[in-house]
């Protein structure tokens, strides 16, 4: 990929950067037991449970968010990069200590990438973009979170 080219997408993914909300609201209720049920400012809801029972962990749409953000962040800039997309996967594992602080020390995250005009250059600079500028999953977390990011790519014919 030329400098000029690496020029006009990063021009692109600010211009997608710049429409994302800088302020956030939602609200947490507790129903019963160790049960809340959360609501975003624009009415999606998650159950969460801390004995996963009738909900998820909190932790869990935290990591799964993580490997959203680095999904959409790759999907937008290998569209940018003339890739035809036909599939895209991110299966991903957070590690945290027994004891507390539990907080996620790492993760592993593997994605599975399927489409034309794909290549390993191109998929490594998606992910080195995701990684080191537009993650704002990523650039939450602590500084000595682990994040490892292998991918694979597959044949056309190839779900996994």
């Amino acid at each position: 990929m030329s400098e000029e080219e690496l020029q006009n997408l990063e021009e692109l993914v600010d211009g997608y950067k710049s429409k994302v909300a800088t302020v956030f609201k939602g609200t947490v209720t507790w129903d019963k037991d160790f049960i809340f049920l959360a609501r975003t400012q624009k009415g999606y809801e998650i159950d969460y449970d801390a004995n996963v029972e009738w909900g998820c962990q909190p932790s869990e749409p935290f990591m799964l968010s993580l490997g959203a953000c680095i999904a959409t962040d790759c999907v937008m800039f290998l569209q940018k990069m003339k890739v035809q997309l036909s599939s895209f996967k991110v299966d991903i594992t957070g590690t945290k200590p027994e004891t507390p602080p539990q907080f996620f020390k790492q993760f592993d995250v593997m994605l599975h990438i399927a489409g034309q005009n794909l290549s390993e250059k191109k998929i490594q600079r998606a992910i080195a973009l995701s990684r080191d500028k537009y993650c704002g999953i990523y650039h939450s977390l602590r500084s000595d979170v682990v994040l490892n990011i292998k991918y694979e790519i597959l044949k056309e014919s190839d779900p996994k």
